[in-house]
């Protein structure tokens, strides 16, 4: 951190009665208090309520000194990143919840209990009878073509491992040639 930020940063901390950890939490609360009457509102409204309810409710508690400006920034920028995969907004929420509790209580420790907690969790998990995090863990090398990047059709002619035991072939003749002709029908 460059050292003018770091004395920025302390200076904003100087004026706050209370810990991080504190501070965090009732800046998540209020923004899921925000989050929630949004959703319960007609949509149009909703929106705006929660825009402007968040950016009058950060200002006013930055301006009375209850929390520090760069608890507001990191806490908005974790907020906003929930939403990357909408469809996990409701279970990332109560992850970051139990996370500022780990790490409030045990430190950089906490943290690390908390997301092995979670890989182990997932690690568990199966879905239509493969493992969740497959090919990964369990580790099958020839399963990862489709893993981190995305191979092209013609190179993927195999089914995953667990998938077919009698059938490994899949379907379709997905050489460039014919995916080409298929897009011009």
């Amino acid at each position: 951190i460059p050292t003018d930020l770091l004395f920025t940063m302390v200076a904003a901390r100087e004026t706050v009665p209370f810990p991080a950890v504190i501070e965090a939490l009732i800046m998540i609360l209020a923004f899921e208090l925000l989050r929630e009457a949004g959703v319960r509102l007609p949509r149009p409204v909703g929106q705006s309520i929660s825009i402007v309810g968040a950016l009058i409710m950060g200002d006013a508690a930055v301006s009375a000194g209850l929390i520090g400006a760069p608890m507001v920034i990191v806490i908005a920028i974790t907020s906003v990143a929930i939403f990357a995969v909408p469809s996990q907004a409701d279970s990332a929420a109560i992850l970051r919840l139990v996370m500022l509790v780990l790490a409030g209580a045990m430190g950089g420790f906490g943290i690390t209990i908390g997301l092995l907690a979670v890989l182990v969790h997932l690690s568990s998990l199966k879905s239509f009878g493969f493992s969740y995090l497959a090919p990964i863990a369990p580790f099958q090398p020839k399963d990862m073509k489709d893993s981190f990047f995305r191979f092209p059709l013609w190179k993927m002619r195999t089914r995953p491992n667990g998938m077919a035991k009698n059938d490994v072939t899949r379907q379709g003749d997905f050489t460039p040639i014919s995916i080409a002709k298929n897009k011009e029908n």
